[in-house]
């Protein structure tokens, strides 16, 4: 009875009320009353005494808890710290080697786990768990926290002026109704089943299977994905190379970018403003990079200006921003078993504000250590602007 009592109250009962109710069953019994309490409940033979210490000699009804609580003020199990004063400064001693940021700052965090933390206290003599040892970091102002990428390397003092004269080349030229492109190679993908980050809906208990290791596969080789963001009409297109990233291959992208969407949008247009990093296939020091586009130039009959991003600056990039990082969403974790499968999953990346992207296959060879001479360099129709002419330039058609 006292046991089928206990069930239906249970899960009403806070802790004073459970002890009281506890006290008032073995006084019923009599005596032997709180062995016959313990054993039909599973509740604490001090519990009960304590509850009966409470009711007080022949008192019907305990006194009145304070008000908001179900215990005396100090009542409980005193926290470890209490009980081992030195618990915290042991905690510390370990912290320090290992903790990073600034020691004035008041968020502060730690390469160890709290697993391994505990089991060094441990070795120290302070027997504590790994949730305990959490509670303290968190008093001692330390959170779990992943690195970011906020290292920029040096910062170039005209660094920002550069920002500033993108922004008024990009909306001059499209004031005027000239096309302005952002181009970067995205990274690059190994082709078959290579495990990839991410998730996709799957029926449950059924992941995709994928490779245990990732090794470069010969027959499948890697995909090169360098992609032509439209700033201006929010398109773009991605070139999927086979070969290698080289200064040919990005211009080449550009080139198919032109023919195959930038001259139906812009067929009145006589130059084209193309903002790139500044390494890469794109470097502003490539001298292949600048040759190709001369050939460009006087193939299209365009003046074409190049903007370069200043060193280390690369994640500011417009293409990385508006649709590369739609792309790598868009993939969800499926595996890229094959070329085709990239060029599609690209391609049907989309987003709600209208961004659209076309993709194909350039199975060209573009071979590495392509040298272009003094003399080459000499005949290029290009002019350095006077601001950081290694950064800002324009080849003019040649041909005219």
């Amino acid at each position: 009875m006292i046991r089928s009592r206990f069930l239906a109250l249970e899960a009403v009962l806070d802790e004073r009320t459970r002890r009281l109710w506890a006290a008032a069953e073995a006084r019923a019994v009599g005596h032997g009353g709180i062995a016959r309490v313990v054993e039909a409940t599973g509740i604490s033979r001090n519990t009960v005494r304590a509850g009966l210490d409470e009711l007080g000699p022949g008192a019907a009804v305990p006194g009145p808890a304070p008000a908001g609580r179900t215990r005396r003020p100090g009542g409980g199990r005193k926290r470890l710290s209490e009980h081992d004063p030195e618990l915290v400064q042991a905690l510390e001693v370990h912290l320090e080697p290992a903790t990073r940021g600034d020691p004035e700052n008041p968020l502060r965090w730690t390469s160890l786990s709290a697993r391994r933390l505990a089991d060094a206290l441990d070795a120290d003599g302070h027997p504590v768990s790994e949730r305990t040892v959490g509670r303290l970091l968190h008093a001692l102002g330390y959170s779990l926290q992943s690195n970011r990428k906020m290292v920029e390397g040096s910062r170039h003092p005209d660094r920002d002026a550069q920002f500033r004269r993108i922004d008024r080349r990009v909306r001059a030229f499209q004031r005027t109704g000239q096309p302005v492109i952002s181009v970067d190679t995205k990274k690059k993908e190994l082709v078959g089943p290579c495990h990839d980050g991410g998730r996709e809906w799957r029926p449950k208990g059924n992941p995709e299977g994928v490779n245990v290791h990732d090794f470069p596969d010969p027959a499948l080789g890697k995909a090169i994905p360098h992609g032509v963001h439209d700033m201006t009409a929010d398109k773009g297109r991605v070139s999927v190379g086979t070969d290698h990233d080289t200064a040919s291959f990005a211009v080449e992208s550009v080139r198919r970018w032109w023919w195959n969407m930038g001259r139906p949008l812009y067929r009145d247009a006589s130059r084209l403003l193309i903002t790139a990093d500044g390494g890469g296939s794109n470097s502003s020091r490539n001298r292949l990079w600048k040759f190709e586009l001369q050939c460009l130039a006087d193939e299209l009959g365009l003046k074409i200006s190049v903007c370069h991003f200043p060193p280390g600056t690369s994640k500011w990039n417009r293409i990385e921003h508006r649709m590369f990082c739609h792309i790598t969403q868009n993939r969800r974790g499926r595996p890229l078993i094959s070329i085709q499968v990239i060029v599609e999953l690209i391609a049907a990346t989309t987003t709600r504000t209208g961004l659209k992207i076309r993709s194909r296959v350039d199975d060209n060879e573009y071979p590495l250590g392509v040298k272009v001479s003094d003399e080459q360099m000499k005949g290029l129709n290009i002019r350095h602007d006077g601001f950081h002419g290694e950064w800002n330039y324009t080849l003019m058609n040649r041909t005219s």
